[in-house]
């Protein structure tokens, strides 16, 4: 019996089975890195410096925020819809304060942006209670 050697085309086979199985092998949804992310750019907000860069440096930190949370949002919401809708609902209303505050800024558009902030805060870190048994 003649013995065969593998061929470019096995070994190609073989490799591609092994990263599919590699990939098959994690047991966490897709959602989790998108939460983590999230947490990423939320926890970078607070090191925005507001005196150095005014609002537009809020602005862009929040643009990191908004972008992360429609991700972990489109990803999670069919499990998570109550919490999804709270998340999507806080960060809007912090972003259109802030982008109203930018373009006039007002003492009582300023003020709003705390309270709005931790609203946020607070949406995170219910949606990672919700996603934290599926995700650690």
């Amino acid at each position: 019996m003649a013995r065969t050697r593998p061929t470019a085309a096995t070994a190609a086979a073989l490799v591609l089975c092994t990263g599919a199985l590699a990939a098959c092998g994690s047991s966490k949804p897709s959602y989790c890195s998108a939460v983590s992310d999230l947490e990423s750019s939320i926890k970078a907000i607070p090191s925005t410096n507001i005196v150095e860069s005014g609002l537009n440096g809020l602005k862009s930190a929040l643009s990191k925020v908004q972008s992360d949370a429609q991700t972990a949002i489109n990803e999670a919401k069919g499990d998570f819809p109550n919490e999804t809708t709270a998340l999507k609902s806080s960060v809007d209303a912090l972003s259109a304060t802030v982008k109203n505050a930018v373009s006039s800024p007002t003492p009582a558009t300023i003020a709003e942006i705390p309270a709005q902030a931790s609203a946020v805060v607070t949406a995170v870190e219910s949606f990672q209670s919700a996603t934290k048994s599926k995700c650690s």
